[in-house]
């Protein structure tokens, strides 16, 4: 069970498990912003051995993407012995779909110095279940195990899992697994009823001071809509170590 199936070096059969929550035809962007990853790590590897690790991934995200095969490609844009940016592309049928560009980093030994201002939230063991699909159709929305408490109508602390690997027979980091889930927050803590307000993001990027480990990803966010169209989902990102990074993503809102 995954969310693709590698049909060539650069090429995935997307599954019924990546359905969109605002159409059931495309894919919900989530996992596609994991496969991205992979694709970015599995380049890294080929071409270097010093294991840079990914400090900031930003996407922008161009159009839908069917529930079909979807092609990848990847290019170094600023190399460098200790930073480099790269960039990878996914789309369907020539046409770029998402865009990610990442900042890898030269890992050190830190451990001294580590600590955050951040606040730990609870752990998924301490929030009650709660079941995205009685609020949001598709595949990829029926994959997610959450953990939530919602404060109010956007604001809620959430952690989210998926029994779902990301692609088919072929192991992937912790990363980018968890990269595949962080598109969910959108959706978690709705401040508008999705059926007569859409608000669908058109970007993501998340900062990273940390690897998150484990197999659950913690969420504790704020949904913010302007006065002009514009909204802004914020998270700060968890594992069961504490604060890892944050997310944000810009939205469109447009009444139905």
């Amino acid at each position: 069970m995954a969310y693709f199936t590698r049909t060539g070096p650069s090429m995935f059969r997307a599954t019924d498990h990546t359905g969109g929550a605002w159409s059931l035809e495309d894919q919900h962007i989530a996992p596609a912003l994991g496969l991205l990853v992979h694709e970015v790590e599995r380049d890294r590897d080929a071409r270097r051995s010093d294991g840079l690790v990914v400090g900031r991934v930003s996407y922008d995200i161009l159009g839908t993407l069917p529930v079909d095969v979807v092609d990848t490609h990847v290019r170094v844009v600023r190399p460098g012995r200790t930073i480099e940016l790269v960039e990878a592309a996914l789309g369907h049928r020539g046409r770029d779909a998402v865009l990610l560009r990442a900042w890898l980093m030269r890992p050190g030994d830190t451990a001294a110095l580590e600590a955050t201002s951040l606040p730990r939230i609870a752990g998924p063991e301490d929030l009650p279940a709660w079941d995205p699909s009685t609020l949001w159709p598709g595949g990829f929305i029926a994959s997610a195990e959450v953990r939530r408490n919602e404060e109010e109508p956007g604001r809620a602390v959430f952690w989210v899992r998926t029994p779902q690997s990301l692609i088919g027979g072929e192991p992937t980091s912790r990363l980018a697994s968890a990269v595949g889930l962080l598109d969910i927050a959108n959706g978690m803590t709705v401040r508008a009823d999705p059926a007569k307000v859409a608000f669908p993001n058109i970007d993501l990027t998340a900062h990273l001071f940390r690897q998150p480990r484990g197999e659950w990803i913690g969420f504790d966010t704020s949904v913010s809509f302007g006065r002009n169209g514009v909204g802004l989902t914020s998270s700060v990102l968890h594992d069961f170590d504490g604060p890892v990074g944050t997310a944000s993503q810009i939205l469109t809102i447009r009444p139905c």
